[in-house]
């Protein structure tokens, strides 16, 4: 196996990391245009199959020539870079693996991939990617969903919850403040609702969840859960969904405050003559507060609940995964579970398992039972719980 890892930062690096210790990958080509980080970090793992390589993505005959080296293509870069690299890579025949969310655009050359015997397989880190696994699993375990709720958290361990607003980055900060401006959709009792940013932080919108090892946590509302309705087929019998973000308590209030303040929005403002952004100026004045200390562990989860119906009698599956920072190696929980889900992905599409071309998705063309066992292998655990209701 022959990957090119194109960005090589916190998710990369456990991407890369996982890569070079498999022994079925025979070269990684890593590249990044932050190079001096990249050559510190290949350095620190001291493997022979990875060749580090300064790249601008943008240049196509570089980034083609690369290509035309290797099987498959991971991308961990920013979103502006998608589409030209998959272009690049359906022209070059080569797998195209990211743990972003899919494209619309990507549903028009899922063709062109199958056509060259390549696939494109987005959404493949922790949420989306874990998440979208275990629920396409769970739902194929009943014969009607009528409940589907997925939660997802990333925040430090309790002892490590030691600042003023108990969480800390394993994520870029940026993304974190875009997702508390973003509204959320969800269905409850068969209506859909939508919610602004700051209803979404109201406490008539959330509730409680107490997780094993963990302790309790308070479910917001996070982005559109009603849309993998009818990727997952099920909205003619879902009566209630959602999709959650799972925090220490006080963390909503905090944030509904922040939002509702006006903090977070984009549009700058003038202060003192100078035009200022309150969201940037947000992320600025608090990103450099709140990093991990090395010998501070991250907690990263998923908790997928199915409510429906089994031999006409009434059954919740309830999948999960608690994972931690590996101390030994220095990577986050959440480096662990995006970046080890993306290179488990791609040796599964080189390996085999995975034999369906074109656009693909974790709800459905990912093999469950050897990919948990594939994470098992990393020490990242599945859990699975079957009740009455």
């Amino acid at each position: 196996m022959k990957i090119l890892l194109l960005g090589v930062g916190l998710q990369g690096k456990a991407t890369l990391h996982d890569l070079a210790n498999s022994p079925e990958v025979t070269q990684v080509i890593a590249a990044d245009a932050n190079f001096d980080d990249l050559q510190k970090y290949v350095r620190h793992l001291n493997n022979a199959k990875i060749t580090a390589l300064k790249l601008d993505v943008r240049d196509r005959s570089a980034l083609s020539l690369q290509m035309k080296k290797v099987d498959a293509v991971i991308l961990l870069l920013p979103q502006g870079f998608r589409e030209d690299v998959l272009t690049l890579a359906i022209e070059n025949k080569i797998h195209f693996i990211e743990t972003s969310y899919a494209l619309p655009t990507y549903a028009n050359v899922g063709h062109l991939a199958e056509a060259v015997d390549t696939a494109i397989l987005p959404e493949c880190g922790l949420d989306p990617g874990i998440d979208l696994v275990l629920a396409g699993q769970a739902i194929r375990e009943l014969d009607e969903v009528h409940e589907l709720h997925a939660y997802g958290t990333g925040v430090p361990e309790p002892e490590a919850a030691d600042n003023a607003i108990n969480y800390k980055i394993s994520w870029t900060f940026e993304g974190v403040l875009g997702a508390y401006q973003r509204p959320a959709k969800m269905l409850k009792d068969g209506e859909i609702v939508h919610l602004s940013p700051s209803e979404m932080f109201s406490p008539e919108n959330m509730h409680n969840l107490t997780l094993d090892t963990l302790g309790e946590m308070e479910a917001y509302y996070n982005g559109d859960a009603v849309k993998y309705l009818d990727v997952f087929g099920i909205r003619d019998t879902t009566i209630n969904t959602g999709r959650y973000s799972l925090r220490w308590l006080g963390h909503a209030a905090f944030w509904k405050k922040i939002v509702q303040l006006g903090f977070l929005n984009e549009e700058a403002i003038l202060v003192d003559g100078q035009k200022v952004s309150p969201r940037q100026f947000v992320h600025n004045l608090i990103e450099p507060q709140i990093h991990y200390a090395p010998n501070e562990r991250d907690v990263a989860g998923i908790r997928i609940d199915v409510r429906g119906l089994k031999n006409g009698k009434c059954k919740r599956i309830v999948y999960q995964m608690i994972d931690r920072r590996d101390l030994d190696t220095g990577l986050l929980a959440m480096q662990r579970t995006v970046g080890y889900t993306a290179s488990i992905a791609t040796q599964m599409l080189l390996r085999g398992d995975i034999k369906k071309r074109g656009l693909l998705s974790p709800t459905k063309d990912i093999p469950v039972e050897k990919f948990i066992a594939e994470l098992k292998k990393r020490n990242i655990i599945i859990t699975r719980e079957e009740m009455d209701c």
